[in-house]
């Protein structure tokens, strides 16, 4: 009799059972599951107020679902091992909406402060890996002396995503990347985040409104409405599915245009 080997199994990066969300009399979210496996590029849509950035949250553990269990690479963000929590912690990067840099540091302070948050990194190695990453968003070490304030939007989103892969992470987490941008910084951030992910090989969650940013990026997409996520799969297969909001959403002329490009 020959020996048959089972196919090795696979942990999701991001794992989501049964997640349930209320804010006073507020039902966000009934009895969510979603998985995430590694490499892939997820978009997180939804109409306002649908808590696509409450989910997100959650993902990362800036908040506590009322029910339910959050697990990322196998694990839970809640576990009660504070060296288990920090690891998990140090493998993930978030990009927020707004930047949210440091007023009061400057680029190369803003970048280098996960570094050495680490506490084992010295000054020099630091500094190799702040300029670093300045030039795998396409700046140069003299941004690093700007502060937030004299940077521009486009600038701000770049240094932002230097500091979220400061730590090279295998999980990063967006939220709104292109919103306040024109159309063609909105354009060349996707760009670069398509062309950083590919090099790396992270996985992506990214919630968005811009049809051209999911386009250009997600190869699967998940969409909330009803307080449950109603579709989930490639854009395709989120596209065939029949229900009011992803008709509004997705299949318009222009909407429609959009996606078709971005699948080609």
């Amino acid at each position: 009799m020959n020996a048959t080997s089972s196919a090795p199994v696979t942990i999701p990066v991001i794992q989501m059972r049964g997640v349930s969300t209320q804010f006073g009399e507020t039902i966000v979210h009934r009895n969510i599951d979603l998985d995430v496996e590694a490499g892939q590029i997820l978009g997180l849509v939804g109409g306002s107020g649908s808590g696509k950035t409450t989910l997100l949250r959650e993902v990362v553990g800036l908040l506590v679902p009322n029910t339910g269990t959050v697990r990322l690479f196998g694990h839970s963000i809640f576990d009660a091992n504070p060296l288990l929590r920090l690891g998990v912690r140090r493998r993930f990067g978030m990009l927020f909406q707004q930047g949210a840099l440091f007023s009061a540091l400057s680029v190369y302070d803003n970048i280098a402060f996960p570094l050495r948050e680490l506490r084992v990194l010295d000054e020099g190695i630091i500094r190799d890996l702040v300029f670093l990453k300045l030039g795998m968003v396409e700046l140069e070490p003299r941004h690093g002396q700007l502060m937030p304030a004299e940077l521009s939007g486009g600038m701000v989103k770049r240094v932002a995503l230097a500091r979220a892969l400061s730590l090279e992470p295998e999980l990063l987490v967006l939220d709104e990347p292109t919103a306040g941008l024109d159309p063609d910084l909105a354009d060349n951030f996707v760009k670069l985040i398509r062309m950083l992910q590919k090099e790396l090989g992270f996985t992506v969650v990214m919630v968005t409104h811009d049809l051209d940013t999911l386009a250009g990026l997600a190869n699967r997409v998940a969409v909330l409405a009803e307080q449950r996520i109603i579709a989930c799969g490639t854009p395709t297969e989120v596209l065939a599915v029949d229900h009011p909001f992803i008709r509004s959403f997705f299949c318009s002329e222009h909407a429609a245009a959009v996606m078709q490009k971005g699948l080609v």
